[in-house]
């Protein structure tokens, strides 16, 4: 493990907490929104994160079957940004604009499937990782001036 590995580490997981605000932030943004480009309502937006894995690790975990330990890792990555296929609340309001024409729901307008509670827990996590990639940062970074002190003594 290099000098800067932990900053490295902490760094991705940093990027990924941001980009999962973006992605909250975008689904309370259209918590209303009954009409996209797409067609329907908005569909609430998840980001799928993933280890980045040593292709050459030179430490195993003994508490971890050897078939499943790929080493101490290189963080997390985003593999993609899924949309939610489960439907929205349905609400009767003829006169809206968007409201269905025809079939069984005739009048009820698809509002999206976003709950604002769960969306703001869900920021508060984000938030409360990245805090925790920021102090994981700064311990380094005093870890490594308390060297150079010690170095210069």
């Amino acid at each position: 493990m290099g000098l800067f590995t932990s900053i490295n580490i902490a760094a991705t997981g940093m990027s990924v907490e941001r980009l999962r605000t973006d992605v909250i932030s975008n689904n309370i943004a259209n918590a209303t929104t009954t009409r996209t480009q797409e067609g329907g309502a908005y569909r609430r937006q998840s980001v799928i994160v993933q280890p980045v894995a040593s292709e050459n690790p030179v430490w195993r975990s003994p508490f971890v079957d050897a078939s499943m330990d790929n080493g101490p890792g290189k963080g997390v990555r985003v593999s993609e940004i899924v949309k939610d296929t489960e439907r929205g609340r349905m609400v009767y309001d003829p006169t809206h604009p968007d409201a269905i024409q025809s079939g069984p729901d005739k009048g009820y307008v698809e509002y999206p499937n976003v709950n604002i509670v769960n969306e703001m827990v869900d920021m508060i996590s984000a938030n409360r990782a990245y805090e925790a990639n920021s102090s994981v940062i700064q311990g380094s970074k005093e870890m490594f001036s308390a060297a150079l002190e010690i170095a210069a003594r």
